[in-house]
C-alpha cells in the first residue's frame, strides 16, 4: 500500500497531506498547529499529525511529493532575466527559497527525528493545482483551469482531464497574472495582509458607480484573443524591483506590488487607518467587474476549444466565490467543481494525487490532439496512451493504457473536508476533567449529553433564543472554511447577529457578510439557483421573499456564500440545523469560522480558550455542553 506524503513547503498556507493506497487518509494547513495566519515555512506539524494519523513513521511514506519544481520553465525563467534584468537581491530571493524547497525532505528528518529513505517528487505548481480539483473530483473528463498569484514562474495553467490523465494546453507566465491584479489592488485599498483579497470581495457589492474606474481598470488588465490577459506592467512592481516578500517559517508578507502609475490612474492609496469611502467601494466593486471579466473571457475561450461542460477549478483566485457562482450564467460549462482548499494548501494534495496518478511528467506522449481551438460539436474521445510515472525528470514505463473511451479509474473523491485532528470521547472526557476547575470559576456550567438528539435539540433552542454558540465536532475540516466541525452557529434570523458577533467574538469589519449552512434538500425553496456547494465556495442569491427571514446570512445585494450540508457526510451538524428548522421553521444556521482573529481552533484546549476569553455564551465540545451560569 504505496504511502505519499504531500506537500505545499516554504509558500503561503503550507500544509501537508497522507494519501494511502490512492485514497486521502489526512490533511491539515500548519497554521493550525502553529497559530499564525497562513503560515508560510516547513510544514512539520502538519506531517507530524498527518501520520499519526494513519500510524506511519516517516521511513515508511514511498514518495514526498512537493507542489513545486524547480526545474519548471526554465526557458522562460532564463529569457525574461536576460531581457528585464530584474534585480540581483529579487532573483537571489527565490533562487534561497528554490534551495529551502530542494531540501525539504532532509529538514523533515530532521525536524522529526526520523530517517526517509524514499523518492521526493517536484511536482509544477499548476500542475500540482490542477490535480487537486480534478483527481478528487466528480467528474471523469473536465476542462481543468487553475489560476493564482504566481507559482513556477506561471500564474495560470489550463487543459484536460480525462480518467486518471492531465494535460496542460496553455499557460499564463510571470509576469502576467490575475491574482497579482487582485492582490495589488487589495494591498491599494487599504488591506496589506496575505490573504485579504475576501475582504474586497465582501466591499464589493457596496460600490455604487463603477463605470469609471472599470474602463480605468480595463487599461490594467488587458484580454487577449485566445482567451488570455496580460498586465500593463506599468502599474506593477512585482517584476522589476525587490519587494518584502517572505516566506519564512512564519506570517507570509508580501511588499507593496502596485507602482505609484496606479496612483495616478485611480488617485491615492488608502492607508492603514483612514475611513471607508464610497470611493473606494466603487473601486472594489471595479477590481471584481475586472476580474470576472477575465476570468469569463478565459473560461468561455476554452469552452469554444474543448466542447466540455464540466469545470475543475483551483488556484488561489478560485476562492472567489462571488466569480465561481456566476460560471454557469455567464459561460455555458453547467457544473463546476471546487476543492475546500483550492488555494495554495490545497497544493499538497494535488502534488500527492499527481505523484500517485503517474500525471507529473509532461503529457505530450499522450498522442495526436483531438480537437483544435475551433473545436466541433462535441468533443469525443480522447486517445490517451500512456500515462507515464516519473522518477525525477526521467520518465519510466507507463502505467496504464486506455484505448477508446474506457476511462481509468481514479477511486477517491472528495466528498467532504474532514480530514483534519479530532479528539476522541476518551481525550475529550481527560480534557474537560483536566479543565473544569477553570471551566467552573469562570462561572460556566458543565453537562454531558451522549445523546445526539438531546444535544442538537438543547444547542437549537440556544441559538434560537438568540445565544452564540462554539460547536466543536469531529475532525476538523481542510481549507478555509469553517464547515461544521470548527464553527460558531447563531440565528441567521435576527438582523442584529452580526453586530453580536462582532461584539462578542469577531471585531472584523462591519461589511463582511456571514454565511449560512442550509440543509441541501432546502436550497432550492431559499436560493434562486440550485447547486450542491459542501465547500463553501460559491454564493448564491437568496429569493427575494426569503430575505426579510433570514438578515444576519443575507449581503447587502441579497446574496448568501451558502454551505449545502448532506446527512450523510455531517450527521451531527446536520441533526443541529434540522433540530433548528424544527423549531423555526428557517433549515439552516448562520455559520463562521470558530476563532477571534487567529487561525480557525484546531484542539479543545483552543476551543475552550477562545471560549473563555470572549463573550462566547455555549461551548458544545463533543458531547460537552459548557454554558455561562
Amino acid at each position: 500500500m504505496p504511502a505519499i506524503l504531500g506537500l505545499n513547503a516554504y509558500h503561503g498556507d503550507s500544509s501537508a497531506c497522507l494519501v494511502v493506497d490512492g485514497k486521502l487518509v489526512a490533511a491539515a494547513e500548519e497554521e493550525r498547529f502553529r497559530r499564525i495566519k497562513h503560515w508560510a515555512g516547513l510544514p512539520s506539524e502538519s506531517v507530524r499529525y498527518c501520520l499519526a494519523a494513519a500510524g506511519l513513521g516517516l521511513a515508511e511514506v514511498d514518495v514526498i511529493a512537493i507542489n513545486s519544481d524547480p526545474r519548471a520553465a526554465w526557458l522562460q525563467k532564463a529569457w525574461y532575466t536576460l531581457r528585464h534584468r530584474p534585480d540581483p537581491a529579487y532573483v537571489w530571493e527565490r533562487l534561497r527559497n528554490r534551495a529551502r524547497r530542494r531540501g525539504v525532505a532532509e529538514l523533515l528528518s530532521g525536524s522529526l527525528g526520523q530517517s526517509f529513505g524514499g523518492q521526493v517528487e517536484f511536482v509544477e505548481h499548476h500542475r500540482a493545482h490542477l490535480s487537486s480539483a480534478f483527481h478528487v473530483g466528480p467528474f471523469d473528463q473536465a476542462v481543468v483551469v487553475s489560476v493564482d498569484g504566481f507559482g513556477d514562474f506561471a500564474s495560470a495553467a489550463w487543459g484536460v482531464g480525462k480518467g486518471a490523465g492531465i494535460r496542460i494546453d496553455g499557460r499564463v507566465h510571470f509576469p502576467h497574472s490575475l491574482g497579482v491584479f487582485y492582490q495589488a489592488l487589495t494591498q491599494y485599498l487599504g488591506f496589506p495582509h496575505y490573504g485579504d483579497e475576501y475582504k474586497v470581495m465582501g466591499l464589493a457589492p457596496y460600490g455604487g458607480e463603477v463605470a469609471t474606474f472599470l474602463d480605468a481598470l480595463r487599461r490594467v488588465v488587458r484580454l487577449k484573443p485566445d482567451g488570455g490577459f496580460e498586465l500593463e506592467l506599468a502599474y506593477f512592481r512585482h517584476h522589476r524591483e525587490k519587494f518584502e516578500y517572505a516566506w519564512d517559517n512564519g506570517e507570509p508578507k508580501v511588499g507593496a506590488l502596485f507602482s505609484s502609475e496606479l496612483e495616478k490612474l485611480l488617485g491615492p492609496a488608502r492607508r492603514g487607518g483612514e475611513p471607508l469611502e464610497q470611493k473606494h467601494k466603487d473601486i472594489a466593486r471595479a477590481v471584481q467587474a475586472m476580474y470576472e471579466e477575465a476570468f469569463f473571457h478565459l473560461l468561455n475561450a476554452l469552452h469554444a476549444r474543448y466542447r466540455l461542460d464540466t469545470l475543475a477549478l483551483a488556484g488561489g483566485c478560485a476562492m472567489n466565490s462571488v466569480a465561481n457562482s456566476k460560471v454557469t450564467l455567464r459561460t455555458p460549462f453547467k457544473q463546476i467543481y471546487v476543492q475546500s482548499a483550492a488555494g495554495d494548501a490545497g497544493g499538497a494534495i494535488g502534488a500527492a494525487f499527481s505523484a500517485w496518478h503517474g500525471s507529473k511528467s509532461s503529457m505530450s506522449s499522450m498522442g495526436t490532439l483531438p480537437f483544435e481551438p475551433s473545436g466541433s460539436s462535441s468533443m469525443g474521445t480522447l486517445p490517451f496512451e500512456t500515462i507515464a510515472r516519473s522518477k525525477g525528470s526521467v520518465p519510466i514505463e507507463p502505467v496504464a493504457r486506455s484505448k477508446g473511451s474506457v476511462p481509468i479509474e481514479r477511486g477517491f473523491r472528495m466528498e467532504h473536508a474532514y480530514w483534519g485532528p479530532e479528539a476522541g470521547p476518551v481525550e475529550m472526557r481527560k480534557f474537560v476533567d483536566a479543565s473544569r476547575s477553570a471551566i467552573l470559576a469562570a462561572g460556566c456550567q458543565i453537562e454531558e449529553m451522549p445523546d445526539q438528539a438531546a444535544l442538537c435539540q438543547r444547542t437549537a433552542a440556544a441559538i434560537a433564543d438568540g445565544q452564540v454558540v462554539g460547536w466543536f465536532q469531529g475532525r476538523m475540516e481542510w481549507g478555509p472554511r469553517a464547515l461544521g466541525n470548527r464553527s460558531i452557529v447563531c440565528d441567521p434570523r435576527r438582523a442584529d447577529m452580526k453586530d453580536i458577533l462582532n461584539a462578542k467574538i469577531k471585531r472584523r469589519e462591519s461589511f463582511r457578510p456571514f454565511a449560512p449552512s442550509v440543509l441541501r434538500e432546502a436550497v432550492p425553496d431559499w436560493f434562486e439557483l440550485d447547486g450542491d456547494v459542501p465547500f463553501m465556495m460559491q454564493v448564491f442569491p437568496i429569493r427575494a421573499a426569503q430575505r426579510a427571514k433570514i438578515p444576519a446570512v443575507t449581503h447587502v445585494d441579497g446574496s448568501g456564500r451558502l454551505q449545502t450540508v448532506h446527512r450523510d457526510t455531517n450527521p451531527r451538524y446536520y441533526a443541529l440545523i434540522e433540530a433548528f428548522r424544527d423549531r423555526t421553521g428557517v433549515p439552516m444556521v448562520l455559520n463562521t469560522s470558530f476563532n477571534e482573529n487567529e487561525p480557525v481552533v484546531c484542539r479543545p484546549a483552543e476551543a475552550l480558550d477562545c471560549f473563555l476569553r470572549t463573550k462566547m455564551d455555549v461551548l458544545v465540545l463533543g458531547d460537552w455542553y459548557i454554558h455561562r451560569g
